[in-house]
């Protein structure tokens, strides 16, 4: 999930920060409530800019002692402390509380409660900064550059300007009272006995001078904004999800506040809504992130998948630019918000990605065995088919029938897959290899894209296009396992490099491949032991790259930590293969290794075996809530459900393993076609209630995949 030119590793994240987060809004601060300037990824940020980057208070010349954080919503959050008595006694009778929403700016209610018998007076005082800085400047502990910043009181209220790439960016800051100079606000307050003091403190971030729509006020009740309306909505029509496992219900629980958080939506279509890829680095748009999260969270919510395809198309390539790497048909990898100010516009896209655009046609597909909608198909099916355009024209460089990348422009991303940090790619000996690079989960991803299209076809009647797609993912399949499998290995390689050769690192990629079932059937079994393998599978989850291999690093970003994506993906595809013992070890080492995170899996964690660690080891930067780790337990249960609709044949397939422990697990108002079932399962038994007139239900997995015209394209 690398950001278009910034750096992967990065400075570590400060120990006991709070995160909050609405749509691209959030905030990092201490479990104070502080933003200190010395915590260098701390602040608040709207629209990629750090509109906050100092914000401490002190009350009688002191900063409060910190006694509790506590964050009731993904927007919000409670610090309590004690406040020094002004003559500095022990066991001070004044309490602070701050009580902080994140949206369009930030707002603080501040209250000092006096607990004691008589009267005080006390000096508040809020020192505060705000450098307009580029997120990636900040992520990287870079100075902020090519930027004038001018403070200066205007009104009742402080103004901190600054020009940056010929855009004006600025916050407005004020509280009622206060007394306001360029680097602070403050005030002075008797509180009586048993009494209260408080105050608001708004911060309006400024566009070109421009504030954004349904600011922060003094008298404005947060709660009521479209932004925290919308969540609630999202709370109360989500699926609730019960199960006896209390430890597992709390982490799907966590999915769904997660995902519900990282929501984004395009103020031109208000109705569409995508996922952002995480907080706090990736508040935006990524094509891959969101495709393969809102894939993974379709038992929650299809809606996530229809809007984030129709937004992607929205911004598809049109046009050759080597700058951006925009292509005819690309679907881009990210659109940050930082110059323009809005998604309406198309922000800032960059289209460096060789998975975004066969994913998009995936997923197309998948939701049309969902019952998406034909008016939405039928307007969708067009990019899809440029798409496809885009993988013969542009993705497959050589002709040879595999798509690779190249980086067009030195400031593109050197590696385009998933693993896209720099040294992502590698050979068994721990040699780089050198673009253009085809990775075996490209081509996997590019095989699901034929079959997606060819059950499109079929749905519409459409009998010579779906034999002529079925009949290219035959072709790539078979030459797939031709060129990427190693026999002495008894592995898939990772890519083939400049020369063709294969890259033969053995790396959970293949995982993928066994997901969308480009793996031949008597490769299955050995790539399945060599994920479970001790080099391989940590207990907790499927390292990126293997032990054996000469990059691994458990503490790497790409070459031995665990995804729990990338591990949920795989265990998807050892359930479709028939590999149900793996796929549930699988399952129950990501969800035991959740219960660590209380609740709340990670972007990613280091690649320690678990007999060396009781629990997980984090990753200093790894974002939370992020999608894809938010979507792995939702896809893991219905992994474990093996619930797979499929309304282009009339079927919908369940038949759960679950593990005993679990006990009964019930989801109701899962959307399916316009209609909300309610799915109830334990061990191997299940049930669907509320299904659509002519379907059937059919209590067993799902058959293996089919690419013959006429057979089970598609699926």
């Amino acid at each position: 999930m690398t950001a278009w030119n910034a750096d992967t590793e990065t400075t570590v994240s400060e120990a006991g920060t709070v995160t909050l987060v609405e749509g691209s809004s959030f905030c990092i601060s201490s479990r104070s409530g502080d933003i200190l300037p010395d915590g260098e990824t701390n602040g608040a940020f709207f629209q990629d800019t750090r509109i906050l980057s100092h914000w401490e208070l002190h009350i009688n010349g002191s900063p409060r002692e910190p006694l509790a954080a506590q964050r009731p919503d993904a927007f919000e959050a409670t610090f309590v402390g004690r406040a020094q008595w002004p003559d500095g006694r022990f066991d001070s009778p004044l309490v602070v509380r701050q009580q902080r929403h994140v949206g369009p700016g930030l707002r603080d209610d501040i209250t000092l409660e006096n607990f004691s018998a008589e009267p005080v007076d006390c000096s508040i005082e809020l020192l505060v900064d705000a450098d307009q800085a580029d997120l990636f400047d900040v992520k990287g502990g870079r100075p902020t550059k090519h930027t004038s910043v001018t403070r200066h009181v205007r009104g009742h209220e402080l103004v901190v300007e600054a020009i940056s790439n010929g855009q004006r960016r600025g916050s407005a800051i004020r509280a009622a009272g206060a007394e306001i100079s360029e680097d602070a606000l403050r005030f002075r307050a008797t509180i009586p006995a048993r009494g209260k003091w408080s105050t608001s403190v708004i911060v309006v971030p400024l566009v070109e001078s421009v504030a954004p729509e349904e600011p922060f006020t003094e008298t404005g009740v947060p709660h009521l904004r479209t932004g925290v309306k919308r969540h609630r909505a999202w709370e109360k029509n989500v699926p609730p999800i019960t199960l006896a496992d209390s430890s597992v219900q709390a982490t799907l629980q966590w999915s769904q506040r997660d995902l519900g958080s990282l929501r984004i939506f395009d103020p031109a279509n208000p109705d569409r809504v995508a996922v952002a890829a995480g907080a706090p680095w990736f508040m935006a748009l990524f094509g891959r992130d969101a495709l393969l999260a809102s894939y993974m969270a379709l038992l929650i919510d299809p809606d996530l998948a229809s809007g984030t395809l129709q937004t992607l198309a929205d911004i598809q390539g049109t046009r050759v630019d080597h700058d951006s790497e925009e292509e005819p048909g690309r679907i881009p990898h990210e659109v940050r918000l930082g110059v323009t100010g809005g998604l309406s516009r198309g922000g800032t896209a960059y289209y460096g990605t060789a998975d975004a655009t066969p994913l998009f046609v995936g997923l197309l597909g998948e939701l049309s065995r969902w019952g998406l909608s034909e008016d939405i198909i039928e307007s969708l099916l067009p990019h899809a088919d440029r798409a496809l355009g885009w993988i013969h024209d542009y993705g497959d460089r050589d002709g040879d029938g595999f798509v690779e990348y190249h980086r067009a422009t030195d400031h593109g991303l050197a590696n385009q897959g998933w693993k896209d940090s720099w040294d992502g790619i590698n050979f068994a000996d721990g040699t780089l290899a050198e673009s253009p690079i085809a990775l075996c989960e490209v081509q996997a991803y590019v095989y699901a894209a034929y079959l997606a299209r060819a059950c499109l076809a079929r749905a519409a009647g459409e009998r010579e296009t779906e034999q002529y797609w079925a009949g290219r993912a035959a072709t790539l399949k078979n030459e797939f396992n031709k060129r990427f499998w190693l026999p002495d290995k008894g592995y898939f390689a990772i890519a083939l490099d400049k020369d063709k050769k294969p890259v033969d690192s053995c790396a959970s990629n293949m995982g993928h491949c066994l997901w969308t079932g480009i793996v031949e059937e008597d490769k299955a079994s050995s790539v399945v032991q060599r994920l479970m393998s001790r080099e391989m599978f940590t207990g907790w989850g499927i390292r990126t790259l293997g032990s054996d291999m000469g990059a691994y690093n458990p503490v790497s970003y790409h070459n031995g930590s665990v995804w729990p994506h990338d591990t949920a993906l795989a265990a998807t595809g050892m359930m479709r293969y028939g590999f149900v013992d793996e796929a549930r070890k699988v399952a129950h080492g990501l969800l035991g290794a959740a219960g660590h995170f209380d609740g709340q899996l990670p972007e990613l964690f280091c690649g320690f075996d678990r007999y060396e660690f009781h629990a997980p080891v984090p990753y200093p930067t790894a974002c939370a809530p992020q999608a894809w780790a938010a979507a792995t337990p939702v896809q893991l249960m219905r992994t474990l459900l093996r619930f797979d609709p499929d309304l282009t044949r009339n079927v919908v397939h369940l038949a759960p393993i679950l593990p005993e422990e679990f006990g009964e697990f019930t989801a109701e108002n899962v959307k399916l076609a316009g209609s909300l079932l309610t799915l109830r399962a334990k061990g191997r038994e299940g049930s669907v209630q509320g299904l659509p007139p002519g379907l059937k239900l059919l209590k067993e997995p799902r058959p293996p995949l089919d690419e013959r015209p006429g057979g089970r394209a598609g699926d």
